[in-house]
């Protein structure tokens, strides 16, 4: 019922749903593409969406590249590979995407459908232009060395984070950028803006995850830098217990605050892209990170269970980003959300307003900030208008389906 007390999101909803099942009629019919579209939408269901929106040969490309990395990280992710065996497969992955007979069996639900159907995928890849394959192959080859780096390091200082999250997610933006430019649609971003791209995302889901992260079996998985969680407890795993909550809450601020700095590169590359359909498949993912941000920061629940996005409201970031306007829009009213739960006590209260500042700067200094009206909590509305909504909606169900 959350997302029907928000009448704003109802619409947005019903325009997901037209478009999801939009999405599933358009499958292609070979073989091996049928289950690379119908693997993204088992694996994510937002970025399938966006995705369907890109032309025909960069979604193809996008599609492929996507679903490469998404089988590396489901290696690197799986702790019950010993790391003598998994270290080498991280290494060499970037040569089995050439080869339609390798697969290895690892993961847990779709992501064991992939690694077990892998050569779908590696089939695919053959069918990309030589632009496309060469962006996809460099990138996963630096991936893999990157991540097999991190199985035998611990994350101990931001810059051992930062170098994470640029193995992980830093160079996905340097692929995506690649890749745009190979289409020819966009002029190549400079490697530090995309860059950011990635790590804004990364270090956003790294903040959010990690009750699962730290509850992994057999082994626990922390990304968080221990020059910044030491400041607060003895144990990274500590954070989970109630009796810990205001030094949890405190790192956890000072996660978000780290994750912040990232924001405006992220806003000048969005600003410099050409192409729509490249512009909101960029935009929205980088929308729902700020607004995973506010609703993450000060928020003990990260520490007790799964934190998200309503999804009302990414309905209605996806069916709201047109144009730099409407991002800037999105970045100052999540921004001043954020700002909205700064607690003065907080060690880090001062420095985390300065980068919301300045961030809410930016977007009002561009001249085309609107409003939007975002929330994270309860709604403000009445029933009765709840009602009317929700009657209006009912009523372009009809229409849209009678088509």
């Amino acid at each position: 019922m959350g997302a029907l007390s928000r009448p704003e999101e109802v619409v947005a909803l019903v325009k997901l749903r037209v478009a999801a099942g939009q999405i599933k009629r358009q499958i292609p019919p070979e073989e091996h593409w049928a289950f690379c579209y119908s693997m993204l939408q088992n694996v994510s269901r937002s970025f399938a969406l966006v995705i369907q929106q890109l032309g025909p040969q960069l979604r193809n490309a996008v599609c492929i590249f996507y679903l490469v990395l998404r089988a590396l990280d489901t290696v690197e992710d799986d702790t019950s590979i010993p790391t003598e065996v998994k270290v080498p497969i991280l290494q060499e992955f970037y040569r089995h995407v050439y080869n339609r007979d390798w697969h290895y069996s690892c993961g847990t639900n779709h992501y064991r459908v992939l690694m077990d159907k892998f050569h779908h995928v590696s089939t695919a890849f053959l069918e990309l232009g030589t632009g496309y394959q060469r962006a996809i192959e460099e990138i996963t080859r630096r991936m893999g060395a990157g991540m097999a780096k991190f199985i035998c390091k611990e994350v101990e200082t931001v810059d051992d984070y930062d170098e994470y999250c640029h193995y992980v997610a830093g160079l996905v933006g340097y692929g995506l950028s690649r890749l745009f430019y190979a289409a020819g649609t966009e002029d190549l971003a400079p490697d530090s803006l995309s860059n950011s791209m990635g790590l804004f995302l990364q270090k956003t889901n790294i903040i959010r995850d990690y009750l699962e992260d730290i509850n992994e079996i057999p082994k626990s998985r922390m990304f968080w830098p221990r020059e910044i969680w030491s400041k607060y407890a003895d144990k990274l795993e500590d954070f989970k217990y109630e009796e810990n909550s205001e030094k949890a809450v405190q790192c956890l601020n000072d996660m978000v605050t780290n994750a912040l700095i990232h924001a405006e590169d992220c806003l000048k590359y969005m600003s410099a892209l050409k192409d729509h359909a490249i512009f909101r498949f960029c935009s929205i993912p980088q929308i729902m990170a700020i607004a995973t941000c506010a609703l993450c920061y000060n928020n003990v629940n990260v520490f007790r269970g799964v934190v998200k996005m309503r999804r009302g409201l990414t309905a209605r970031v996806i069916d709201e980003t047109n144009s730099m306007s409407d991002v800037y829009t999105a970045f100052y009213e999540f921004s001043s959300l954020l700002e909205s739960k700064i607690n003065d006590s907080d060690p880090n209260a001062a420095l985390t307003r300065r980068r919301v500042d300045s961030i809410k700067q930016t977007c009002k200094s561009s001249g085309l900030l609107k409003r939007r009206g975002y929330h994270l909590d309860k709604s403000p509305y009445k029933p009765m208008l709840i009602m009317i909504v929700l009657l209006l909606v009912a009523i372009l169900f009809g229409v849209l389906y009678a088509k």
